[in-house]
């Protein structure tokens, strides 16, 4: 026992003597009365382990509790008093050994668990570990700790260690790391906290979600090593849906079945397997792909933490991520936690596959939840190492950039923090079976360390070329918060979709009744070639959409011309100014039989002019039914119905406005010519207009010719406050006209699927309405 280190500052080290030859290290062992193994080499005070059941106390110090933790450079007069220890179950001995660079995060090797994480500009990194929390959510009075040798434990910027023996599952484990602390040169170490792992796959937190009692709560890495592999089923099979058949329903988890109007059991509400209940719903509506707002671990509670105007709230969208790998936990049923989160994910995307859907992550790799220097709440990177992970501004102190108007911007064409966002893509293509991304704020990728737009951004480009991530939908936001507007232009590779801002704007401004918006309204459902027809790129790139999470849902479009956020407690600050959104003729709700009727001939006016334009239409959840958040058009911090999915109201609404939008999704899924791989030419379409300088023009007609049945569609879009008599061309040969749609007409006649003949010449499309006209036999 000559060998082993007492240190009174008490975390475990490595004694810089030992070899490095073993791919683990060699490691000499310490025996006690029952078997138990130490590791002998190390600084180290007392431990105690539970072995087979029973607590053991080392024959000598081994291991430090957080209770007495001192940091190493910067510790004088600050040891607490000693609580008792945590107790640890393992099945057999336990010891330590230096361990591997790679991979990063938890791994299991043969019989313990390897630990690696990066940091290039620590001084000193200590593994902390415990077994599960206790009822409260509360750890076990402390943490093992083991500080790492950087003399054995460290390869090149990587921190690793091994530890035999530890069980393959329901161990939390952290990290206390320190480091400069010369804050002008971009540091924020503080070996106080204990910082979640970067590359852990599950993440331990609060058990429930908007749990205030816990809202401190630590979040911690956790892992699973002991789990049958998931059983994806003999048939499942993805479902590979081509770009060009795509409907994408974007979606909250939570927000989707949290409501009790789900008719869900408490338990299941706002759930992973709360999705699964709801996939006939889903068929019902005819979309083929759901895209889903965050679903990366984060903090809901995130402005909790101090007294601010927001600390009301709860972050309901989830645009603050905490762990790029590990689905969000409060989204398992009854509380399950981490471990129940991945199954479930798991059952949920086998089941939409199995259902023909496809899921589309919303991913937010622009910023994290650790907010900015003015108010830092340390989880991860900032204190692991701020330098590397964000982007700071050189000429002020270093002080955190803020492209993502979060209060930092993750430094993503660094190449460790790169790898890191493939390797968290590749995670969830693998592991989860996604079928693509949206990237929000995606343009804060195309900026180098510095801040400045990158022509040929690294990330970006490896990302197209990926040989995982080459089956998935790649979607961009191309705007951040740091003015850089990329629609059109975002750099692709001809693989990147873009989510296109000009569709969105373009279309309001028409259908409202704008002056001079007729010719973009063309471009628009035309498939934007103005923008994409470059290259290899094709129409479905433009993901066409009217209404998203961010703004008014499509009923407060046509409700409000104001913005009403102050439940937000910003003052009425936050939110966008620009909707280009009509109330159509009063402000809010109202009992006005002919403002309610014009908003709904509205609402499906936008809805049949996003499902016939060439490009990938995508729609928000609630919509289908006009779902309204009472003019607030920044709702992410409200777990009420502002946000819930109204089931009540869906059902109400499902023979009128539900059954409309149902209809014309499925209309598209029929119609080949409604979504061509091909931007249009000539021949595939007929303008019925020679008034396109007239600025006063409110009215376009036109007909999409199928050249292969004479299926032509004839389409009408008066956006003035009077009749429009308009002229009907000749149908194709051996065809009839067929009334389908007109949105001035009552339901169900609003939409007949089967269409209803129309011989006459002329057509009297009345105010604010559309027309729908289908060649038949």
């Amino acid at each position: 026992m000559d060998s082993l280190l007492f240190s009174t500052q008490g975390s475990l080290s490595f004694d810089p003597t030992h070899s490095r030859n073993d791919r683990r290290g060699n490691a000499s062992v310490l025996r006690s009365p029952f078997g138990l193994r130490v590791e002998v080499g190390l600084r180290s005070t007392k431990a105690t382990i539970s072995f087979r059941g029973q607590k053991i106390f080392g024959d000598s110090d081994i291991v430090k509790r957080n209770s007495g933790h001192i940091c190493a450079q910067h510790a004088e007069g600050s040891m607490l008093k000693e609580k008792s220890s945590p107790m640890l179950e393992v099945d057999g001995p336990v010891k330590f050994s230096p361990g591997k660079a790679f991979p990063l995060g938890a791994s299991k090797v043969e019989d313990g668990i390897n630990f690696a994480i990066f940091s290039q500009h620590a001084s000193s990194v200590v593994l902390c570990f415990t077994s599960e929390r206790s009822d409260n959510e509360e750890l076990h009075n402390g943490m093992i700790e083991v500080a790492l040798d950087p003399q054995n434990n460290k390869t090149g910027d990587i921190w690793h260690v091994f530890v035999e023996g530890l069980p393959d599952s329901g161990v939390l484990y952290g990290y206390r790391i320190d480091g400069p602390r010369d804050w002008k040169q971009g540091h924020r170490f503080d070996c106080n906290i204990i910082l979640l792992d970067p590359y852990a796959k599950l993440v331990d937190g609060r058990k429930l979600f908007g749990d205030v009692r816990n809202k401190m709560l630590k979040f911690l890495g956790t892992y699973d090593f002991s789990s049958l592999p998931f059983d994806w089923g003999p048939n499942y099979k993805l479902p590979s849906i081509p770009e060009t058949d795509l409907v994408i329903y974007e979606m909250n988890v939570r927000s989707f079945t949290a409501d009790e109007s789900s008719g869900l059991d408490p338990s299941i509400r706002g759930s992973y397997l709360g999705v699964i209940s709801k996939i006939p719903y889903l068929l019902e509506l005819g979309v083929n792909a759901v895209e889903l707002l965050p679903v990366f671990e984060f903090d809901e509670l995130e402005f909790q933490r101090h007294p601010n105007p927001r600390d009301h709230m709860i972050n309901t969208w989830g645009y603050s991520t905490i762990n790029f790998f590990a689905p969000m936990s409060r989204y398992a049923s009854a509380g399950g936690g981490a471990l129940v989160a991945s199954q479930e994910f798991k059952q949920m995307v086998k089941a939409l596959h199995n259902a023909g859907i496809e899921v589309i992550l919303d991913v937010v790799y622009n910023h994290t939840n650790e907010a900015d220097d003015a108010h830092p709440y340390t989880t991860s990177f900032r204190g692991i190492d701020n330098k590397v992970y964000y982007m700071m501004d050189l000429n002020n102190n270093d002080q955190l950039l803020n492209f993502s108007g979060c209060g930092n911007t993750l430094n993503c064409n660094h190449p460790v923090v790169m790898e890191l966002v493939l390797d968290s893509l590749r995670h969830w293509v693998l592991e989860y079976h996604v079928d693509g991304f949206r990237f929000d704020l995606a343009s804060v990728l195309c900026r180098g360390t510095d801040g400045n737009p990158l022509d040929a951004p690294p990330l970006v480009k490896a990302i197209a070329k990926d040989s995982v991530l080459s089956r998935c939908k790649i979607i961009a936001e191309p705007w951040d918060c740091g003015g850089l507007y990329l629609v059109g232009k975002f750099p692709n590779w001809d693989r990147w979709a873009e989510w296109n801002g000009k569709y969105r704007d373009d279309i309001r401004r028409f259908i409202k009744g704008d002056l001079g918006m007729k010719g973009s309204f063309a471009t628009r459902i035309s498939g934007s070639a103005d923008l994409y027809q470059v290259n290899n790129r094709k129409p479905y790139h433009s993901v066409n959409f009217v209404i998203a999470h961010d703004g008014f849902t499509l009923r407060d479009l046509v409700s409000y011309n104001f913005k009403h956020n102050d439940a937000n407690g910003e003052g009425g600050n936050d939110g966008c100014n620009d909707n280009f959104s009509w109330n159509c003729g009063f402000e809010g709700e109202t009992n006005d039989i002919n403002i309610i009727n014009l908003r709904s001939r509205q609402m499906k006016n936008f809805h049949l002019a996003l499902m016939i334009s060439q490009g990938t239409p995508m729609m928000l959840m609630g919509d289908e039914y006009g779902h309204t958040r009472n003019g607030n058009n920044n709702s992410y911090g409200h777990d009420t119905a502002i946000n819930h999915f109204q089931w009540g109201q869906m059902e109400a609404r499902r023979g009128d406005h539900f059954r409309f939008f149902s209809e014309m999704i499925k209309f598209r899924h029929k119609h080949p010519i409604l979504r061509r791989d091909r931007f249009l030419n000539n021949s595939d379409v007929t303008w019925h207009e020679d008034n396109w300088d007239n600025h006063e023009s409110k009215f376009l007609a036109f007909t999409l010719h199928d050249d292969r049945v004479g299926g032509d569609v004839y389409l009408a879009f008066n956006a003035h406050d009077f009749s429009v008599k308009a002229l009907i061309p000749s149908p194709p040969h051996k065809k009839h006209w067929h009334r389908v749609v007109d949105t001035n007409l009552e339901a169900p006649n609003d939409f007949i699927p089967e269409g209803i003949p129309f011989a006459e010449t002329m057509y009297n499309v009345a105010p604010y309405s559309s027309v729908l006209l289908e060649a038949k036999p």
